[in-house]
């Protein structure tokens, strides 16, 4: 079985990783769980609910949860001055969570003299996001942190592969067009193709997603095996579409997924979203799919495999190079994050 990065690593291409999955705890629970997508419709909730009570809620009988971000996105554009100021309202909440959240973190070992973060993840695709995500920037710098927060550039679905690629040595991605990409989720799985697009840019700058499928797994109620069977099911299947464009994939397979890496490819802890149990020392990922895929292109396949958010912020690696010290959050199911040290030529 060929190994040509440990799942996982500290030591990457382009950067060292300082840490990653941070897990900071207070009174209140885990730290991050109050700036995740959830904890924002929680706060909405709350400035709804005495309004509610007065029968002056703006948004009427609507659930909370059902209110769509692209609902949300049209009210603060088109909708009337009180449904604005409901929803700015949660905004500067959860920026004022976001802002202490982040300087925790930046209190942290592994986090100590970071120059920027780039912030990915569901909630930033939207307005409201990054409405959010541009206030705590305010709050930081006018409370004297002087700190780049940057929203990441490719659409965060295409992100999570984007930055698979970042995942291998330059060596390997010689004389290829593609490879293959995996972003597991809480809700969705999905699989691409990345085109490398190396004779554009050998850093990997013109890296775009050239063909995905996704499956929302959180639709459905799906065992662990009956999952990964899907997910494989799907790589078959780009292979063949690659395969009919002539569009020569290198036999690698990057893979995202939540939680601590073991370098085995198993999982330590972070992966109870995912449906059945993923965190077993006998269940391997990166080892089933290289069963199923044994050869792509008739070379044997090699799969690495690190943490979601790991992978999502080396997508911006391109431009965060210029960072000696950055990090990356992602605000969706929960916070993931992770903070990079840029590798530089001595």
């Amino acid at each position: 079985m060929p190994v040509i990065t440990e799942h996982g690593a500290k030591i990457l291409p382009s950067v060292e990783l300082d840490g990653y999955n941070l897990e900071i705890r207070d009174e209140e629970g885990f730290v991050g769980d109050r700036a995740s997508r959830g904890a924002f419709r929680e706060i909405l909730e709350e400035w709804r609910e005495p309004l509610r009570k007065l029968g002056a809620d703006p948004l009427g009988d609507q659930a909370t949860e059902d209110v769509s971000k692209k609902d949300l996105d049209a009210l603060l554009a088109k909708g009337d001055p009180e449904v604005g100021g409901l929803i700015h309202s949660a905004i500067e909440a959860f920026a004022k969570e976001l802002e202490r959240v982040i300087r925790r973190f930046l209190k942290s070992a592994s986090w100590r003299d970071t120059q920027a973060i780039v912030i990915g993840g569901g909630f930033r695709e939207s307005r409201v996001g990054e409405l959010a995500i541009g206030r705590t920037e305010v709050l930081l710098k006018s409370g004297g942190t002087d700190i780049e927060i940057e929203l990441i550039r490719n659409h965060p679905d295409e992100a999570g592969l984007i930055g698979a690629a970042h995942l291998m040595p330059s060596w390997t991605l010689e004389g290829f067009d593609g490879i293959l990409a995996v972003d597991i989720g809480g809700t969705n799985i999905r699989a691409g193709v990345v085109e490398l697009n190396l004779k554009k840019s050998s850093k990997l700058a013109k890296a775009k997603v050239w063909k995905s499928e996704l499956w929302r797994h959180g639709d459905e109620k799906t065992k662990r095996d009956e999952a990964v069977d899907r997910l494989a099911d799907m790589l078959k299947d780009l292979i063949k579409t690659a395969s009919k464009a002539k569009l020569n994939l290198a036999p690698l397979i990057g893979i995202g997924c939540p939680g601590l890496i073991r370098p085995d490819g198993s999982i330590e802890t972070g992966a109870q979203n995912l449906p059945g149990n993923w965190e077993t020392k006998t269940f391997n990922l990166p080892a089933y799919l290289r069963e199923a895929i044994p050869e792509i292109g008739k070379h044997e396949t090699a799969v690495v495999m690190h943490n979601d958010a790991v992978v999502q912020g080396l997508s911006e690696l391109p431009v965060m190079r210029k960072f000696d010290h950055w990090g990356v959050l992602t605000i969706g199911t929960g916070l993931g994050n992770a903070r990079f040290t840029t590798r530089r030529k001595k």
